[in-house]
């Protein structure tokens, strides 16, 4: 643990990470205040919202995996919080001038850049850190989130209640400028020129999916993250009407479950590094367990009529979203080949917000036609039948660094 907390780059790229989760709560907070009261509380535009958030990472997410192998990450990292920085002064010149709609361009794009830098941080991560302590750093980097997811909606309805959606958007341009100034300090890597020079991007595609098509464990994990994507795209814009219509509350209290979640994403990450051997002995089992305490929360948490038993299940959820996070960032860093590692992450992602896409913005329309609590059963429905994927996994040490 010592060795980790020494290294220059974990400690770089966690810096800069824990800054975007504070820009990504700031905004996802005061856009949802803000769509709802400009659109009189409409589930539709609440859906819409996190649709276009998602369209763009599906979109963009190969190109910028496939990218992330070729350029230089320290370069994409710090161009891309600066762009973010600039587009938000876009916004707010648009704002300004009257042009409301324009908020939802500030998630989309922030979305596409992600695309670009996310990858690149997993490229210094695979290059920078040692193979035996990629599973604690990601178990760090997972607790460490958790903080943030807990104080970022509190943070995000502070500064958009008390002070306005134009300071929110003030504080992302600061927070990502922040960012891209922390990152300079990276060490440079250096780039495998003859790599970009003879090759196209469009061979490193195709190498990517006959990479990914070759591996059965990576072939499941695409199928599982497109399933469980249309689960969690389903229920996440509806949780501001769980709060309201469930629970009896204002919609501003989605800040305290939101939090109730991270609380539990913290304590997942903690146990993650704690049991962290056990975890990897166990990764098969302990992921059919999770998939299915899932989907029972799923249930619990729409069925439920008391705010501290919704919370519980908050905290629950959060819990089993963290020792799944940790579970599939190990064995994707471990297993995968450094050359391999954007365009992987690249191909499977797509896949992942294809569901959340089509779930996201099919709930508004499930809820009208069905009903929440029909919504969020369907969903647990679809997390459950995930454990047929999992049961086929293999998850064997270095398994797939055959090429």
């Amino acid at each position: 643990m010592k060795e980790l907390l020494k290294n220059r780059v974990f400690l770089i790229v966690q810096g800069a990470d824990l800054l975007q989760q504070i820009g990504i709560w700031t905004r996802n907070m005061a856009l949802l205040f803000y769509i709802m009261e400009m659109t009189n509380n409409n589930p539709t535009a609440v859906s819409l919202l996190t649709t276009l958030e998602y369209l763009p990472i599906f979109i963009f997410s190969l190109i910028g995996g496939t990218y992330a192998d070729r350029w230089n990450p320290k370069k994409t990292v710090v161009y891309g919080d600066a762009l973010s920085a600039l587009s938000m002064l876009l916004i707010l010149i648009l704002i300004s001038n009257g042009i409301w709609q324009s908020v939802f361009a500030a998630t989309v794009i922030s979305a596409i850049i992600s695309q670009f830098s996310q990858p690149s941080s997993a490229v210094l991560y695979k290059k920078h850190i040692p193979v035996n302590l990629v599973g604690s750093a990601i178990g760090i980097s997972q607790s460490l989130m958790a903080i943030f997811t807990i104080l970022g909606p509190i943070l995000g309805t502070f500064i958009y209640t008390q002070l306005g959606l134009e300071t929110s958007i003030w504080a992302l341009f600061a927070i990502f400028t922040i960012a891209s100034g922390l990152q300079l300090f990276l060490p440079k890597t250096v780039k495998n020129k003859s790599k970009t020079e003879t090759k196209s991007a469009l061979i490193d595609v195709k190498e990517g999916l006959i990479y990914v098509f070759k591996h059965n464990n990576l072939k499941f994990i695409a199928c599982l993250f497109f399933i469980v994507g249309i689960s969690f795209g389903i229920t996440q814009p509806l949780d501001v009407f769980v709060i309201m219509e469930r629970l009896g509350l204002p919609k501003e209290s989605v800040q305290w479950f939101a939090a109730a979640e991270g609380i539990g994403m913290l304590l997942g990450g903690g146990l993650a590094v704690t049991l962290s051997s056990f975890v990897e002995k166990n990764s098969k089992y302990i992921l059919t367990t999770t998939i299915l305490a899932l989907s029972l929360i799923t249930i619990i948490e729409i069925l439920s009529f008391w705010p501290l038993l919704t919370a519980a299940a908050r905290i629950l959820s959060g819990l089993s979203a963290a020792f799944i996070q940790v579970i599939f960032s190990t064995m994707m860093m471990k297993e995968v080949a450094a050359d391999y590692i954007g365009r992987t992450n690249g191909i499977i992602m797509p896949l992942m917000m294809a569901g959340l896409l089509l779930g996201s913005a099919s709930s508004g329309f499930i809820v009208l036609k069905v009903d929440l609590i029909g919504a969020y059963i369907f969903s647990a429905l679809l997390t459950l039948s995930c454990i047929i994927l999992t049961s086929r996994l293999h998850l064997k040490k270095a398994a797939l660094r055959t090429n």
